[in-house]
């Protein structure tokens, strides 16, 4: 009988250490990192460049919405980005059902604070029903523009193809024209 009861005990513990490992299995799927950057668009053209800047101590958050009724439905504290102006963001549990957004707060900088209309925020999916594997999820950067482009943003743009036609404010460059 002795034997029976110690047989017994053994499997349950068996039993309860592995309901335990799923459950500790279960509890690490339920997080994910965001990691993004943001730089300071120093040509105001709304894309990175070369001479883009990254932004330390600029400030994002992320959200995330309803997908039908587009209420909040959590929220990350600001964070606040690093020396090359990048950030990690941890979130808790799965959000198949809820728009997630990464998005700009603020800027520590004077003469670079006005976010760019296009990468303002960054949307991440935060679920692991999209068969994506892993925690870490990347979003795309964010960008503030400078109050005026550097005077080197043109030939920046141009060795980039921007300006084979016209200079920056439209006309047509030197030695190429536009009329057929």
């Amino acid at each position: 009988m002795a034997k029976v009861q110690q047989i017994t005990l053994v499997s349950l513990a068996i039993c309860l250490s592995t309901l335990l490992g799923f459950a500790a299995a279960a509890n690490l799927e339920e997080k994910f990192i965001v990691e993004g950057r943001v730089y300071c668009d120093t040509c105001r053209v709304e894309f990175e460049t070369k001479i883009s800047q990254p932004i330390k101590g600029a400030s994002v958050k992320l959200e995330c919405r309803n997908i039908t009724n587009e209420k909040i439905v959590s929220h990350s504290q600001d964070v606040v980005t690093d020396e090359a102006g990048g950030y990690k963001i941890e979130v808790k549990g799965d959000h198949e059902d809820q728009i997630c957004e990464v998005s700009l707060v603020k800027s520590p900088r004077a003469d670079c604070n006005e976010p760019t209309e296009v990468w303002r925020k960054a949307r991440v999916v935060l679920t692991k029903a999209d068969g994506v594997s892993g925690i870490y999820r990347f979003a795309n950067n964010l960008g503030y523009m400078k109050k005026e482009a550097l005077p080197e943003c043109k030939k920046v743009l141009t060795e980039m193809g921007y300006f084979e036609l016209q200079d920056e404010i439209g006309e047509e460059a030197e030695g190429h024209s536009t009329a057929p």
